[in-house]
């Protein structure tokens, strides 16, 4: 699939959302349901997409739409799926679209067990490394180093490792993605689609407001995090990971990873970071790397 492949695919999102201009979430979202198509339920957990929907009794969303508490979007997703068993409706994707708050944090307990029962959802979490609806408050997911509303010298841990606590559930399909990769995104969202029992995406969302950048930038902020290493991008499919776009291409020697600098230097959560900050990240990218190395 090409990008004027994905371009004519039907919009599941209508004109008119309250999103902020330059929404990552929003790009990410728009691009899932594109592939996922009119058969679908979302849920969707007290969030930042609780809000771009539209006001009741409107929405901006053209498939089934399903509001939920913060901690609780596995556990309905579940019970969707059960019910669509029991009253035999087929070719419907159920898809769990929560942030990284209700899925490093407050929900980490519901994905746990739907995962460990193998449910036959997609739970995608789209993570803007804070919770950004609620006032930009650090969360598992943020980053060491970047300015929140309650870590204003920024904070003092690195990123939860979400992709080992689902790989050790043993689940058919995890990925990544990331909005400024178009393509990737849409292939791993189709293969996830065609693939049964628990799936999880975890998807980059640059966010202009949080993350301190003009709105015209989350496309060039994107590709940068791949670029620098920050964000890897893979695919897991029955155990064994294989690294994807650019990725690949930097794994394979074929590309130089960029300055994490040329990243950090964009946004206005990390101004003002040390120098022994920044040789903590350095030092937790190439890390990273070889943690997934592992699983290839």
């Amino acid at each position: 699939m090409n990008i004027k492949d994905i371009i004519k695919l039907p919009d599941q999102i209508l004109p008119g959302t309250a999103a902020c201009p330059g929404c990552g979430l929003q790009l990410n979202l728009r691009l899932t349901l594109k592939v996922l198509g009119k058969r679908t339920v979302i849920v969707i957990p007290a969030s930042c997409t609780s809000v771009i929907q539209g006001i009741y009794p409107g929405s901006a969303f053209n498939i089934v739409t399903i509001n939920t508490a913060i901690e609780t979007a596995a556990s309905l997703s579940s019970g969707i799926v059960a019910a669509l068993e029991v009253r035999k409706i087929p070719d419907v994707t159920v898809l769990a679209w929560a942030g990284d708050g209700a899925t490093f944090d407050i929900g980490l307990q519901a994905l746990s067990s739907v995962a460990e029962r193998n449910e036959n959802l997609l739970y995608i979490c789209y993570d803007n490394e804070a919770y950004m609806n609620t006032g930009i408050q650090r969360s598992g997911a943020t980053p060491l180093g970047a300015k929140t509303t309650t870590t204003p010298t920024g904070k003092r841990e690195h990123k939860k490792d979400i992709f080992g606590i689902m790989y050790s559930h043993h689940i058919p399909y995890i990925a990544s993605g990331c909005p400024s990769f178009p393509v990737d995104l849409v292939e791993k969202v189709k293969r996830a689609k065609e693939t049964r029992g628990t799936r999880f995406i975890h998807l980059l969302s640059p966010c202009p407001p949080g993350w301190g950048y003009p709105s015209s930038m989350t496309i060039k902020v994107g590709k940068l995090a791949v670029e620098t290493g920050i964000w890897v991008l893979y695919e897991v499919v029955d155990g064994s990971l294989k690294f994807t776009g650019l990725s690949k291409m930097i794994y394979e020697g074929r590309v130089k990873r960029k300055p994490i600098q040329e990243y950090l230097k964009m946004q206005r959560r990390f101004k003002g970071i040390t120098e022994e900050d920044i040789r903590l990240i350095e030092e937790w990218v190439e890390t990273y790397w070889d943690y997934l190395k592992k699983f290839t």
